[in-house]
């Protein structure tokens, strides 16, 4: 294995490891730090990821690292996510957001249709690769077709982005020539 490869491995574990300890922390409302090795540990072997004999201090010296970059912050023996942590881990579940494939399909079109200003160019670079890892199909540059509702997602876009006058969301009955659509989402 090369070094950009162990490289790359290492940061997932890393980012797995503080995602486990936002986790914990936010499902907790605050944690002690007593409580939070166990938990994590706990959540990472849900996840996969096997616990080794320094664990508890990997879990420790994350939870100080997040508590240095603000995400979390350590009051009166407990860690409590602050409100950046809250962020960051909101947009961590929004990049892992996979849309739900309904089992029939209403023969109903949705479509995204979005125009974000220039200056806004890491948004709008963030929501198309967000569109794209859920699976939602690129019709043109900035229009977006998916068969199932999604409006949960844009709504969460919306909001947290801030585009909400920049995004439109259609449920539109047929589009011209949908055949390669079907085909892409394997409808009938």
């Amino acid at each position: 294995m090369g070094k950009i490869e162990e490289r790359n491995k290492t940061r997932v574990r890393r980012r797995n490891l503080q995602h486990a300890v936002l986790t914990t922390v936010q499902t907790a409302g605050f944690l002690s730090v007593g409580l939070l090795a166990p938990n994590v540990l706990g959540a990472m072997k849900k996840l996969g990821l096997i616990p080794k004999p320094r664990q508890k201090e990997y879990v420790t010296s994350s939870a100080a690292k997040l508590a240095k970059r603000g995400l979390i912050k350590f009051e009166n023996g407990h860690y409590c996510l602050t409100h950046v942590g809250e962020k960051l881990l909101h947009r961590w579940e929004l990049e892992d957001y996979k849309l739900i494939k309904h089992k029939k399909w209403d023969k109903k079109w949705r479509v995204i249709i979005f125009d974000i200003p220039e200056k806004q160019r890491k948004v709008r670079t963030r929501i198309t690769l967000l569109f794209h890892r859920a699976g939602i199909y690129r019709l043109q540059d900035s229009v977006w077709v998916y068969p199932y509702d999604c409006e949960d997602i844009i709504g969460l876009l919306k909001t947290d982005f801030g585009v909400g006058k920049y995004l439109l969301y259609m449920i539109v009955d047929e589009i011209e020539n949908d055949k390669h659509l079907r085909a892409h989402f394997e409808l009938s």
